[in-house]
C-alpha cells in the first residue's frame, strides 16, 4: 500500500502542476492580449500626434507664405512710390528719400524679428510637447513591463 499511496500522491502533484501550467498559459494569453491592445492604442496615438504635427506645419507654412506675400506686396508698393518720387523730385530730395528708405527697412526688419521670435516660441512649444509625449510613453512602457513582471512573479509564486 505504501507504493500505491506514493503513486497516488505523485499523480495528484502532477495533476496540480498541469493545472498550474494551464493557469499560467491563460494568464500569459491575457498579458499578450493587453500588450497588443496597448500597442494598438500607442499606434493610434502616434498617428494622431503625427497628423497634428503635420497640420501645424501646414498652418505655419501657410501663415509664413501669407506674411511673405503681404511683405512683398508692401515692399513692391513702397518701391514703386519711391521710384516715382525719385524720378519727379530734384537732387535735393535724394537725401530725404534715402532716410525714408532706411526707416522703412528698419520697420521691415522689426516686423521680421518679431515674427521670427513668435515662430521660434511656437516651435519650442511643439518640441516641448513632443518631449513630454516621449517621457509619457517611456513611463507607460516601464509600467507595462512592471505589471507584466509582477503578473509573472505572482503566477510563478515568487511573491
Amino acid at each position: 500500500m505504501g507504493m500505491a499511496a506514493a503513486e497516488a500522491d505523485m499523480e495528484a502533484r502532477i495533476a496540480r502542476l498541469e493545472s498550474d501550467v494551464g493557469h499560467i498559459r491563460s494568464d500569459m494569453a491575457d498579458v499578450k492580449s493587453d500588450v497588443r491592445s496597448l500597442r494598438d492604442k500607442m499606434d493610434v496615438m502616434n498617428t494622431k500626434l503625427s497628423e497634428r504635427i503635420d497640420n501645424l506645419g501646414t498652418q505655419l507654412n501657410g501663415r509664413i507664405d501669407a506674411v511673405s506675400t503681404q511683405l512683398n506686396d508692401k515692399i513692391d508698393a513702397v518701391s514703386t512710390q519711391l521710384n516715382g518720387r525719385i524720378d519727379s523730385v530734384s537732387t535735393q530730395l535724394n537725401g530725404k528719400i534715402d532716410a525714408l528708405s532706411t526707416q522703412l527697412n528698419d520697420k521691415i526688419d522689426g516686423v521680421n524679428t518679431s515674427f521670427t521670435a513668435q515662430l521660434n516660441t511656437k516651435i519650442d512649444s511643439v518640441k516641448d510637447s513632443i518631449a513630454a509625449a516621449k517621457i509619457w510613453a517611456l513611463v507607460l512602457y516601464m509600467a507595462l513591463a512592471g505589471g507584466m513582471f509582477g503578473t509573472m512573479a505572482r503566477g510563478f509564486g515568487w511573491i
